[in-house]
């Protein structure tokens, strides 16, 4: 409403210079049929966009960003649970190999590092559980229908 009453306000005053930034004076020549009313109007919006539109688009410019922001913190989770993912399928090639090994010929250096494996990957398994978890949170709470729940 505000820019309403800025823009009757500034078509009733006079303007002795037609200045934009840094630009002192600009000299506008009739093109394209224009009138002298037109040219009166400099603003670097749309001339043609009543305030009832801009309004309207930068609703509509704000619905996009919100989703954009939803769609970014999927992505990020996404890439996260890939992330966790590969990690997990490291460390249990590791494991493998080291459990392919009989048990009489291992040293206690290699029992060692075989727990903590153990221990390293049902970390990383419970940190993505959480990260699956919150994502679900996070749908819900946005009403997210893309995402039915069973």
């Amino acid at each position: 409403m505000e820019l309403k009453q800025s823009i009757s306000s500034s078509l009733g005053a006079e303007k002795q210079l037609r200045s934009y930034g840094a630009v002192k004076e600009t000299e506008w020549k009739p093109t394209d049929g224009l009138g002298k009313n037109q040219l009166d109007i400099i603003s670097m919006a749309e001339t043609t966009m009543m305030p009832e539109e801009i309004e309207m688009e930068m609703a509509k410019i704000q619905r996009l960003r919100e989703v954009l922001v939803r769609r970014e913190s999927e992505l990020r989770f996404m890439m996260d649970d890939i992330q966790l993912c590969k990690d997990i399928m490291a460390l249990k090639k590791e494991l493998q190999d080291l459990v392919a090994t009989p048990e009489k010929d291992k040293t206690k250096l290699q029992s060692q590092r075989e727990d903590e494996l153990i221990q390293k990957i049902h970390k990383l398994v419970q940190k993505r559980d959480f990260l699956v978890d919150d994502a679900e949170v996070e749908r819900l709470r946005q009403g997210d229908s893309r995402f039915p729940t069973a």
